[in-house]
């Protein structure tokens, strides 16, 4: 019997009318497995993911593979984004076994969660082999299988550590940029070579590391390094950021019509993306755009950040105000059907001479299948109006079009990082309804995932889910609270981030600086899982990290910063090799080894004078800068009075409390 029409996982219920007898992750699966004598076949994946639509469609809806695996397995489904836990500890074991990995994971166990057996996709002939092989092997050789798991257990928790260093250093930090200038592609931008992911966390990093060294030239906040080291070092970090962020808007992998970047380029142009849009993916980098404007004013920037934010709120906000994780790449079972066009569509719409024009301007090439082309803009058009008025119509012709499926699970940790970010576009920008979302998504989560010191990972539909929060959660959630109490002077918002903050301290430490991944008492897997290196997200450990310094800024607490400062100690170990995986840590820890700068702003946000100041901090180009104003009890603004006025920190030791947003600009230069 299929068991998963209960779940609120968006994922499991895509596989609710399977043939295959389903069941959701938990120690139900592995008693009937125990009772049944038979292995854990666990299937890992999530909803955008268009190879495990595939497998789907070829083995899991076909009743002679169903029927296989009914009678040789206890057959468990598992939602990646809702179990991050479950999917790192046996993405590990296929890492080990198989050199790679990836989603659908296949991963086949004994009853007690031991893995023997890790593969990804398998097409359905093979898949059917594999599931008799292995049915085989547990029938005739059981005790070898057993051992088999058991030794990858034993395996896996004999490398489990990171060793971890001082504090980075800004010679680090420069060894760090040398190391991704190392990896970086100077034709296409980007590091390494295909399939290329947005590197979202090394490009904040990038322009955190030159804003230190210039504070860009269009801010002239800071002076420029003086040693040639530093100022070459700081020259390749404009150049590596710059360029890549310019490419990866112009091609394929950002939608030209509606916004919104794609998950990844199959191809190192940038042209060809493979096409489910996560909200983890467009949270980040609108970040990014965000503060590369900041830093260098650039108007390709400006528009970007913009398009992003307008089609997050348009395309991934929920009934709830919350925002749902992904966009399926797949529509009418074909990838990227909804997004691509050819020269005899683009006329259809347009008419010839649009049409023609557009073909031109949109680079359709037959960049993909069947004659059709990814929309991409090399370069600005020359005739702007014309331009708006032709992506007007595609967007309307595309609207009729069958659209992608949404998942509408609500990540905790993904609305953090959503939080985040449009909390400081819209005050960059001075839009309020970006600003609005973010308090929105932010009561959300405050309602329904918030549980006392506790926090839930997902929700379905105003419902909370039953599983819970990972650090990534604490962290970004927390990050996200602090960002939009910087933006609004609402100290709520650093209230529950203090409450968030205490469990990490609490729950997570490792005993040696680090931070796991989950509770100590969470669910205990065959291994705790903790990996301080990024991903397609910040790792919990570095978010941590961020989180912790920035209320550490606000409150003078020493606890939190010497626990920032512990955790940061995984970066000085990956710089040099690895520098790519620890972008979040380097960003952090550039905004460590400033302080991080803080503003306290006092006065009545309603006052003007007071919302000069304020735009002022906001707008200033500091990496990590942290940002007290309003009333309330936050620590950094005790003691300093009511009028307008505000006084540039670190540390808590603060200047003479200046009253112009020309007077803050010379502060901030004093202080940096």
């Amino acid at each position: 019997m299929n068991r998963l029409g209960g779940e609120t996982s968006p994922y499991l219920l895509q596989h609710a009318d399977n043939p295959v007898d389903w069941q959701p992750w938990g120690e139900a699966a592995m008693r009937e497995a125990r009772e049944r004598d038979v292995p854990l076949l666990i299937s890992v994946g999530y909803s955008a993911c268009h190879w495990c639509h595939v497998m789907a469609h070829e083995s899991f809806e076909d009743a002679e593979t169903a029927a296989l695996m009914n009678a040789y397995f206890v057959n468990v489904k598992v939602d990646r984004e809702e179990r991050p836990d479950v999917d790192a500890v046996y993405m590990n074991a296929t890492q080990a076994m198989t050199q790679h990995g990836g989603w659908p994971m296949t991963v086949f166990a004994t009853p007690d969660g031991h893995p023997f057996y890790c593969g990804t996709y398998f097409p359905r002939p093979q898949f059917q082999r594999l599931l008799q092989g292995v049915h085989n092997a547990w029938t005739e050789d059981r005790d070898n299988v057993v051992t088999q798991g058991a030794k990858v257990v034993e395996a896996l928790n004999e490398n489990t550590a990171l060793p971890s260093g001082p504090l980075p250093t800004q010679e680090t930090l420069a060894t760090a940029v040398q190391n991704l200038r190392d990896t970086f592609d100077p034709v296409n931008g980007g590091f390494g070579r295909a399939p290329k992911f947005p590197p979202s966390m090394a490009l904040e990093f990038l322009i955190r590391y030159q804003s230190a060294g210039a504070r860009g030239e269009s801010a002239r906040l800071h002076p420029m390094p003086t040693s040639p080291e530093a100022g070459a070092t700081m020259s390749t970090a404009r150049e590596m950021s710059g360029f890549t962020l310019e490419r990866m808007a112009r091609g394929g992998m950002y939608d030209q019509l509606g916004g919104g970047f794609a998950r990844y380029s199959v191809d190192a142009e940038w042209v060809v993306p493979h096409f489910e849009k996560m909200l983890y993916d467009n949270a980040l980098l609108l970040r990014v755009y965000t503060h590369w404007w900041r830093a260098t004013g650039t108007p390709l920037a400006r528009r970007i950040a913009l398009e992003t934010a307008d089609w997050m709120l348009r395309e991934l906000r929920t009934e709830q105000g919350g925002f749902a994780s992904a966009l399926d790449a797949d529509s009418e079972g074909e990838e990227g059907r909804f997004y691509v066009w050819t020269p005899e569509q683009l006329r259809e719409v347009l008419g010839d001479e649009d049409g023609a024009w557009a073909t031109g301007l949109f680079e359709v090439t037959g960049t993909f299948e069947h004659g059709s082309s990814v929309l991409q803009l090399l370069n600005d058009p020359d005739d702007l109006p014309r331009f708006d008025r032709v992506r007007a119509r595609l967007l309307e012709a595309r609207a009729q079009r069958v659209r992608p499926g949404r998942d509408d699970k609500v990540v905790a940790a993904w609305n953090g990082l959503a939080i985040a970010a449009l909390a400081e576009t819209g005050a960059v920008f001075e839009r309020p309804d970006y600003v609005e979302a973010a308090e929105t998504a932010a009561g959300l989560l405050a309602r329904l995932h918030v549980d006392g010191e506790r926090l839930v990972r997902t929700s379905l539909a105003g419902q909370a889910g039953d599983h819970a929060g990972v650090l990534e959660d604490y962290a970004d959630v927390a990050e996200g609270f602090l960002a939009l109490y910087g933006v609004t002077g609402n100290d709520a918002w650093y209230v529950l981030a203090e409450l968030l903050l205490g469990t990490v301290l609490d729950r997570f430490p490792d005993g040696s600086g680090g931070f796991y991944d989950t509770a100590d008492d969470a669910e205990r897997l065959f291994q705790r899982p903790q990996d301080p290196t990024d991903n397609a997200t910040p790792s919990g450990q570095f978010a941590a990290a961020g989180a912790l310094l920035s209320y550490a800024a606000l409150s003078g607490s020493a606890r939190h910063r010497e626990a920032a400062h512990e955790a940061l100690g995984a970066v000085s170990v990956l710089a040099k090799g690895h520098a790519r995986f620890a972008g979040w840590g380097l960003a952090v820890a550039q905004a460590a080894l400033k302080g991080p700068v803080e503003v306290a702003i006092t006065g009545d946000l309603g006052d003007p004078a007071t919302r000069a100041l304020h735009r002022a901090a906001l707008l200033a180009d500091v990496p990590g800068l942290v940002i007290a104003a309003g009333a309330g009890d936050v620590p950094l603004l005790q003691g300093r009075g009511t009028a307008p006025a505000a006084y540039v920190c670190r540390n808590f030791t603060c200047r003479m409390p200046v009253t112009t947003p020309e007077e803050l600009r010379a502060e901030l230069l004093a202080a940096g």
